[in-house]
């Protein structure tokens, strides 16, 4: 799964499979039909085996495959791999979840989850996208972003961890 993120192709995965004498780790990653940078166009990953615990900021993108203890911010955008474990809070610009989410979602533009997707918390987006098959247990508030701030008469949505039936879900 994680290939098919970050568009990596087959064929320089068998060529560095042979073995580089300079190590280049960072030579699998390259994205198809580019020939700058290691990485592609500024895609930053944190592997399967990263595990952070504390605050996390990045200012571009971000794909995430390990484990994250606690809040993540930034102004760009994230994607939660497949074997991607975080608890806490994601405040980006948008988010892609194949993996599992255990807390509240604040993206400025769209939030994304995918056939495998779990989701334990609430979401506040411009637009939400949910695949079948993923779980999403939490309550989300939809629409542009001055339709997102909370009326003076309702609870507002941080600190409010009690189920709502109010049918909005």
């Amino acid at each position: 799964m994680l290939k098919q993120i970050i568009n990596q192709d087959e064929e320089s995965e068998a060529g560095n499979a042979k073995g580089n004498e300079n190590g280049g780790a960072n030579d699998k990653f390259k994205s198809k039909g580019s020939s700058s940078g290691a990485f592609g166009a500024s895609k930053n990953i944190l592997s399967s085996d990263v595990e952070i615990k504390g605050k996390l900021r990045f200012s571009r993108d971000l794909i995430i495959d390990g484990r994250i203890d606690g809040e993540v911010n930034s102004e760009g955008d994230l994607t939660v791999g497949e074997n991607a474990q975080i608890i806490g809070d994601i405040k980006t610009r948008s988010v892609v979840i194949f993996g599992k989410v255990q807390g509240n979602i604040t993206v400025t533009d769209r939030c994304e989850l995918k056939q495998n997707a779990q989701l334990n918390g609430d979401v506040t987006a411009s637009k939400l996208a949910i695949e079948e098959g993923a779980s999403f247990l939490g309550s989300s508030t939809v629409g542009a972003p001055s339709s997102l701030k909370t009326p003076a008469n309702s609870a507002p949505i941080q600190g409010d961890s009690t189920p709502k039936s109010d049918g909005h879900t």
